[in-house]
């Protein structure tokens, strides 16, 4: 159940962190509200998920989720650069929260 909640965290994280790119500095209140919705909900998730999961495995989870799933949004919504470099490293970062989870 832990997991589950913190994958939903981490999916939370990748809204967040996409929405701050349509909020405007926080000057358009629709992106703004459901941008600060994504973030508190994020964080009471990874709240409840470190009850039973260690804190490094769950926040080095958390924030991977969040920053690879960040990273292919800006590569989809945004038009950021795809190279097969950027790609492979991203490629890195899911082989690590696998092995954190596998690990733990």
């Amino acid at each position: 159940m832990a997991w589950g909640i913190l994958v939903v965290a981490g999916l939370l994280e990748v809204a967040w962190a996409t929405g701050l790119k349509y909020t405007d500095g926080f000057t358009r209140p629709v992106p703004s509200v459901l941008t600060g919705g994504a973030i508190v909900g994020s964080m009471v998730l990874l709240s409840l998920a470190v009850r039973t999961l260690p804190i490094g495995t769950a926040y080095g989870v958390w924030v991977g989720i969040g920053t690879v799933g960040a990273a292919i949004a800006g590569m989809v919504l945004f038009d950021e650069a795809a190279s097969p470099a950027r790609i492979a490293f991203i490629a890195l970062l899911v082989v690590a929260i696998v092995g954190l989870k596998v690990t733990h």
